[in-house]
């Protein structure tokens, strides 16, 4: 998010919030350097799944709702609904207060993780970002969105 133009959409700091979860569950190379490890400040599964939904209420309604606001188009509120319907059906399952571990060993994850990178390479190419970078620390999104740290 450090090339994201913040003032480019009403609702930058919602869609900041949905780019930072999607692209946390959408990197399995972070998923295991970091929430398996425990790895500080970038929370667990439940923290990104919450930022996915928190202020959307995308876990109620389609993202399309917010076409304009948080979304560029429908083509990227599309990507986003199946990547919370994935997600949030794995987190029913297992529970939101399960280990990592549990939702990395769902034999739907593969499928999550896919739907979040097709969502998340989709709103950081219209960014104007490399969706391949590493993602940031949630220290790193409170400054940038002005918001409180979120790592603590």
């Amino acid at each position: 998010m450090g090339g994201m133009p913040l003032n480019d959409m009403p609702w930058w700091r919602w869609r900041s919030n949905v780019r930072s979860a999607l692209h946390m569950l959408s990197d399995p190379v972070f998923q295991h350097e970091t929430w398996l490890t425990g790895r500080p400040g970038y929370g667990d599964v439940t923290d990104a799944v919450y930022r996915l939904v928190e202020d959307t209420w995308l876990d109620n309604w389609s993202a399309d709702k917010y076409v304009g606001t948080i979304f560029r188009d429908a083509q990227e509120a599309a990507l986003v609904d199946v990547a919370v319907l994935r997600v949030l059906r794995i987190m029913h399952q297992v529970g939101a207060d399960a280990p990592v571990a549990a939702y990395m060993e769902h034999q739907g994850w593969p499928e999550a993780v896919q739907a979040a990178r097709d969502a998340h390479v989709r709103l950081a190419a219209a960014d104007g970002e490399d969706p391949d970078v590493p993602p940031r620390s949630l220290e790193v999104l409170a400054i940038m969105t002005g918001g409180p740290d979120a790592s603590a």
